[in-house]
């Protein structure tokens, strides 16, 4: 037995607008079902608060109970307004769902800005209420995104003197891009705030705009991101979203946690969408059996000895796929399969069509979404391509390595943490890497993992038991979180 990671008790509150398997629309749907099932392994005390949507499927609609009701003022509408807690508890993780048919009935999560910002000015408000009303004071409210960036706000200002007023923020930035953004009187409508929230060092931003996700990094006790690297480069003008000088001038408070995966649905020793289970020790007898599989499936070329290069992403410019595009007839030599499996913009969903006809039996584009398929792949792929322009942490290249597939991925944010380049002199490393965002230096380093894999196949099986039997599960990642928890909190 390993030694359990003992440390002491502590109670959190997770505030976020989207959790795997009730809604989720990316990753951190799966940031929030994860972490918080790792962090009640790891001695702590979990609650989940979310919005009731009416898009939750039924069947958990019917195992929520109720915990509760009360109503609550909201800004300036002279309005009280219904907040309804139904709760529902799995695996040692208590779910509260904020109930309310005005703000949450649509069919979608997000609607548009016109719609999400009552929504989460309400949400933001109500979720705090609700813990006070259910008389559970965490040590920690951990928010995450835009959507719940209003919580730290709220916390310092209207609750700073209620009983949930101790507890100290963590707020969690999954994508930079989207902020919250509308005009000033609206958001002080909705959200009643002080005005000194709206000054620049606050929530405002340029002459008459507020920013939701701005004023929630200025008041939160830490924030986080996806990956250290990645909170390096937010901090720059390419990446910071017009936001780098903010977070600039709060980088005291900036950590970086690179997302684990979930080794319960990603595991090749386990998988069920897979033609031959394998693990770490017989990796190198099996992993050619899933290749023949895919090739089978895929209606490529069936030969264990070509060389498969697997790409799973949504088909956007964020994805580098513009450098893909531009290598396709260079890395095509007869001796490499290539497979394609996402949706998106339809350029690039045409391009890889295109080139499945061009290269029949050795290029195929899966221009759908499916999850079996996707398991398929990592099992039965050499190789998984991440060339991205930016990636705040990437899952892709950790599934890849957890199944013995080698990443060949840009130096940028998560993959630039997990990604070590593999050196031909002292065999180190865990992959193949480029940096500058350019389509020769991405063949270069394709044509890098093809020369180890035709000429030193003995040294890339290495690196695939390396890949492996590295530790990219979320036991670690909620580790560095409950030591961020333990340093708040010093008591």
């Amino acid at each position: 037995m390993e030694p359990q990671y003992v440390s002491p008790r502590r109670s959190v509150a997770f505030i976020g607008s989207e959790c795997h398997p009730f809604v989720k629309t990316g990753g951190l749907g799966d940031v929030m079902y994860a972490l918080p099932r790792e962090l009640v392994a790891q001695n702590c005390d979990v609650r989940v608060i979310l919005p009731r949507y009416a898009c939750i499927p039924q069947k958990y609609q019917d195992k929520m109970v109720y915990r509760g009701e009360f109503y609550m003022d909201l800004g300036k509408t002279g309005r009280n307004y219904y907040v309804g807690i139904m709760e529902y508890v799995c695996d040692g993780v208590v779910y509260d769902f904020i109930d309310n048919q005005e703000f949450f009935s649509a069919g979608n999560p997000y609607i548009g800005l016109v719609d999400d910002i009552p929504k989460y000015c309400y949400f933001s408000k109500a979720a705090l209420a609700a813990l006070n009303y259910l008389n559970w004071i965490p040590d920690i409210i951990h928010c995450h995104d835009w959507q719940a960036a209003l919580v730290p706000v709220y916390l310092r200002t209207m609750f700073q003197d209620s009983p949930i007023g101790r507890a100290k923020t963590v707020l969690t930035i999954h994508n930079l891009r989207f902020q919250g953004i509308y005009n000033i009187p609206t958001l002080q409508y909705w959200t009643g705030l002080p005005d000194e929230v709206f000054n620049m060092g606050a929530m405002k931003q340029g002459y008459e705009d507020a920013n939701m996700l701005k004023a929630g990094l200025a008041y939160a006790d830490r924030i986080t991101t996806v990956s250290n690297t990645y909170a390096q480069e937010i901090q720059t003008a390419e990446y910071g979203e017009k936001l780098e000088d903010h977070l600039r001038y709060h980088s005291y408070k900036l950590r970086g946690i690179v997302n684990g995966i979930d080794y319960g649905m990603w595991n090749p020793a386990t998988d069920p969408a897979l033609a031959v289970n394998y693990d770490i020790t017989n990796v190198l007898d099996h992993k050619w059996e899933n290749k023949l599989a895919l090739q089978q499936e895929l209606d490529l070329v069936q030969d264990q000895g070509k060389f498969v290069i697997g790409l799973i992403s949504r088909l956007t410019n964020q994805k580098g796929l513009d450098l893909v595009n531009a290598i396709i007839p260079q890395v095509m030599d007869g001796n490499t399969q290539v497979v394609v499996l996402g949706t998106g913009d339809k350029e690039y969903e045409d391009t890889f069509r295109y080139y499945e006809n061009a290269y029949k039996g050795m290029f195929s584009a899966c221009i759908q979404y499916d999850e079996s398929r996707a398991h398929r792949i990592y099992a039965g792929a050499d190789a998984l391509l991440v060339p991205s322009r930016f990636e705040p942490c990437g899952l892709t290249q950790l599934n890849a390595m957890h199944y013995g597939t080698l990443p060949i991925v840009r130096e940028t944010g998560g993959l630039k943490d997990t990604v070590q380049p593999y050196n031909i002199f002292n065999g180190d490393g865990n992959g193949f890497t480029f940096d500058r965002y350019d389509a020769g230096l991405l063949l270069d380093a394709i044509n890098r993992a093809k020369t180890e894999y035709f000429i030193n196949r003995y040294h890339w099986d290495e690196v695939v038991q390396r890949d492996m039997a590295k530790d990219v599960s979320w036991e670690n990642s909620a580790r560095q979180y409950k030591d961020l928890y333990l340093e708040l909190t010093p008591w």
